[in-house]
């Protein structure tokens, strides 16, 4: 296979962006969204010159543009005043908010119209379910609906909540079908239409786990952004290039199987240590102490309660763990002790009396993403090499 050199231009900006991601996590357990703006606006272009050169296909370029914009429409819908990036200050200014939806209704209409001839009736019923979308969220957006709190004289509230979390999906849904229309129509080419129904898929994954809270902010950008900068292989890895020859798919599996190495270890240092626990937690956490629990990074994994003097506690059920991540209700990070300690009064004098409290391990998970990166890359997918291994092939 031929090296795609925008490809590997792309990479470079990539990896040096995860680096410094990977710093500042480590540092601040936070990455400003500013951070990854220039990576991006490289990417973007390096993308769209290696589309041209394989396609020559202008209303697939303009595709792939449209679904990068509509992902930074929502982010810009949802955190429009943000202020972990005070370089953003005139980017989330309220009334720009129209300029901005003009130019994401305008990228797909010429993608999949005025590009893509001759004019297919589904592909407008997409389009207007698309535009109908962010139509109304923009509008609530502006006029503040979605801050508005919940009353018993405002019985639709909790389906405008459902609708200002979850729209985004419909729009993913909406790209990917599309996708395969296009495809279908013989507009794109299979091969073609693949740069935007796996980025589309992939990318809208984790941009809904991070609005779950199931996944950190940081570690689900770099992985979209990923998809967007890098759609494929730079050039030929030494195990070759998976089937679908989606680049962030496989960075992501080998991330995750670096990443056990590390439940692993800590399972160990336990049981060197003598610590004990029911079976998961001792993969996943460790003990500390207690009066020195806001030096520490983690989450805590045990529910304590104080009766008659005495300190009761118990470790915090899977899936109770699940929603508290998914609410971000009674979920306790030692950040925020060290950061908030007078909200957090009650829980840090029960600590200190309870000697050591269990909390989950913290190593941020940009890191094994930047090493899943430069691996899928070296190396190639992981997980194929053993399955084509245990295969005999």
């Amino acid at each position: 296979m031929e090296t795609f050199y925008p490809m590997v231009i792309s990479a470079i900006a990539v990896l040096i962006t995860l680096l410094y991601a990977s710093y500042l996590d480590i540092r601040d357990r936070r990455v400003p969204f500013i951070y990854w703006l220039p990576m991006l606006a490289v990417g973007i272009c390096c993308t769209g010159a290696m589309l041209w050169q394989i396609s020559g296909n202008a209303g697939l370029i303009v595709g792939y543009i449209s679904l990068v914009a509509s992902f930074l429409y929502a982010d810009y819908l949802d955190n429009r005043g943000r202020t972990d990036s005070p370089g953003l200050t005139y980017y989330y200014r309220k009334g720009s908010i129209f300029y901005y939806l003009a130019f994401v209704l305008l990228l797909p209409a010429v993608s999949w119209f005025l590009l893509a001839p001759p004019v297919n009736m589904q592909l407008v019923f997409g389009y207007a379910v698309f535009a109908a979308i962010f139509l109304y969220v923009t509008w609530m957006e502006y006029t503040g609906k979605f801050d508005e709190p919940e009353t018993p004289l405002r019985k639709g509230q909790s389906l405008t909540d459902a609708i200002g979390r979850w729209y985004f999906i419909l729009i993913i849904l909406i790209y990917a079908i599309s996708s395969v229309t296009l495809i279908s129509g013989r507009v794109w080419s299979l091969n073609e239409g693949l740069f935007v129904l796996m980025p589309a898929i992939f990318a809208g994954v984790f941009y809904t786990f991070g609005r779950m809270h199931l996944f950190g902010g940081a570690d689900a950008w770099a992985l979209i952004f990923i998809a967007f900068c890098v759609p494929t292989f730079p050039f030929t890895p030494i195990l070759g290039i998976p089937p679908l020859g989606f680049l962030a798919f496989s960075a992501l599996i080998n991330a995750l199987l670096l990443n056990l190495a590390a439940p692993l270890a800590i399972f160990i240092i336990n049981l060197v240590r003598g610590n004990r626990a029911p079976l998961m937690y001792m993969f996943f956490g460790f003990p500390v102490r207690g009066d020195e629990i806001q030096k520490e990074w983690g989450f805590v994994m045990e529910d304590f309660a104080e009766k008659n003097g005495a300190v009761e506690r118990k470790f915090i059920g899977f899936w109770d763990a699940i929603h508290r991540m998914y609410t971000g209700v009674g979920r306790v990070y030692t950040k925020d002790l060290r950061e908030q300690p007078e909200k957090f009064k009650t829980e840090l004098a029960i600590y200190r009396k309870a000697g050591t409290v269990w909390i989950s391990y913290a190593v941020p998970f940009i890191i094994p993403i930047m090493a899943g990166f430069v691996s899928a890359i070296i190396f190639g997918d992981f997980l194929l090499a053993v399955m084509t291994m245990i295969a005999g092939r």
